[in-house]
């Protein structure tokens, strides 16, 4: 069995504006929830700090929170593609539920450790970080020269983040972050 890819070189990730469902604090996952106002307010703000960074590609999610962000993002003459491999986690039979809830519920602390309690029905974590690194090193392989930026879900840039970086990133709605690569060193900043 081959090695998982890792990101030959820095990319650049945003994840989508806000839904009513995050604002409820509900596991969103695969269900396809449209960005509120304050989201698509969002997206515009991401795209005004992202309008000084020539972006020759944009990879979204196909879910309508991530593509609609990344239609609001990308300039009409940026590439937009949507790839599957950018999909939120499949939370299974917590989608819907309250995040805080399922945390009390088990006993969790952290949001790093509902990795640890996808129900069966779900997606599991290793297949998100696995088909996560695919996607980004298909794109960064296939458009060799060119900045890229990844519109996706919390989970997505969190399993890119564990494997890159060794921890979690501090993701909120719409803020874009650059995961910057220096020899066999990443770092995560926010994109100002």
């Amino acid at each position: 069995m081959s090695a998982l890819p890792t990101p030959a070189r820095s990319f650049h990730c945003l994840r989508h504006g806000v839904t009513d469902w995050n604002r409820q604090g509900r596991f969103q996952g695969r269900t396809d929830i449209p960005l509120n106002d304050e989201g698509i307010a969002q997206a515009h703000a991401a795209a005004r700090r992202l309008r000084n960074l020539r972006l020759d590609q944009v990879v979204a999610s196909p879910l309508v929170r991530a593509a609609e962000t990344a239609k609001i993002v990308a300039s009409s003459a940026t590439p937009l593609a949507i790839d599957d491999g950018l999909i939120e986690c499949d939370f299974g039979s917590l989608e819907g539920r309250s995040i805080a809830d399922v945390m009390r519920e088990h006993g969790l602390t952290a949001m790093e450790q509902l990795a640890n309690i996808l129900p069966r029905d779900g997606e599991p974590w290793p297949s998100v970080s696995a088909r996560s690194r695919r996607c980004v090193s298909h794109w960064l392989d296939s458009r060799p020269q060119a900045t890229v930026l990844f519109v996706c879900h919390d989970a997505v840039m969190q399993a890119i983040s564990e494997v890159l970086c060794g921890r979690w990133l501090d993701n909120r709605y719409g803020t874009p972050f650059r995961y910057e690569r220096t020899g066999d060193a990443w770092t995560i900043e926010e994109v100002s």
